[in-house]
């Protein structure tokens, strides 16, 4: 992949995503082509359900939104939760590691060319060369007792991204995470995973002011509370970029 890409970034924005910052993300976002957030952008708290959707998901689609991948703010053990929490959410949300406890159901997102319909969020997309997959952080695992009413179930966020490399790798010439699981984790799955050229991270609140490069793959983490959106450019198998803000 030879001409350059350019991406924008934004993490945990927890409700404070206003109109005056989205519009200066939409303005952003006119010079780049792709736009990903990586979770935990709602309101609403682990246990919480809101009554109507959030404001964020509004916020995000007037951002032109490419894609996302849930945080524990995102998610509920319940179906209807769940459901309620994504409501009014326009772009795909990926979780890899995310499937259901026990019998599969309607799924609660859908999105073309993954054919893994099955599970409750699709694990990936892809954008002609170009692969994006998600994990997010383990909210309730087979070792929990929290699986006895919860309606999810979630794997290792390194094994769900072992098997999307497997799966992507030989398609796409750049392979994407989109990660809510923090900077530490990131690392320990570069370390442990090989063939993911980018991670956008969130969960830990980390704010990288340049992408940081770990092995092969660059990491960038752009904060949170809607203080920076990270704007970068992939070009000859290097990121570069910077934070700019949005207050």
């Amino acid at each position: 992949m030879h001409e350059a890409i350019s991406f924008l970034h934004t993490s945990d924005l927890h409700g404070r995503l206003n109109e005056h910052s989205a519009k200066s993300l939409a303005e952003l976002r006119k010079e780049a082509d792709f736009y990903f957030d990586c979770g935990d952008c709602v309101k609403s708290g682990n246990i919480g359900i809101p009554r109507q959707p959030e404001k964020v998901w509004e916020l995000l689609r007037f951002a032109n939104c490419t894609a996302g991948v849930p945080g524990n703010r995102e998610f509920h053990i319940s179906m209807k939760g769940f459901r309620a929490k994504l409501k009014g959410c326009s772009h795909p949300m990926l979780a890899a590691n995310l499937r259901w406890n026990g019998k599969p159901r309607s799924p609660l997102m859908i999105i073309r060319n993954n054919e893994e319909t099955k599970s409750p969020l699709p694990s990936y997309i892809v954008f002609d060369r170009i692969g994006v997959f998600g994990v997010m952080v383990p909210m309730v695992t087979e070792r929990m007792q929290a699986r006895r009413i919860s309606a999810f179930l979630f794997d290792s966020p390194i094994e769900a991204a072992e098997k999307c490399v497997q799966e992507l790798r030989g398609r796409v010439e750049l392979l994407i995470c989109l990660s809510h699981i923090g900077l530490d984790e990131d690392i320990r799955l570069v370390q442990e995973v090989k063939g993911i050229d980018i991670i956008f991270g969130g969960h830990s609140h980390h704010t990288l002011e340049k992408p940081e490069k770990v092995g092969k793959t660059w990491i960038c983490h752009s904060g949170a509370f809607a203080r920076f959106a990270g704007k970068y450019i992939w070009e000859k198998s290097k990121l570069q970029g910077e934070l700019i803000p949005l207050e």
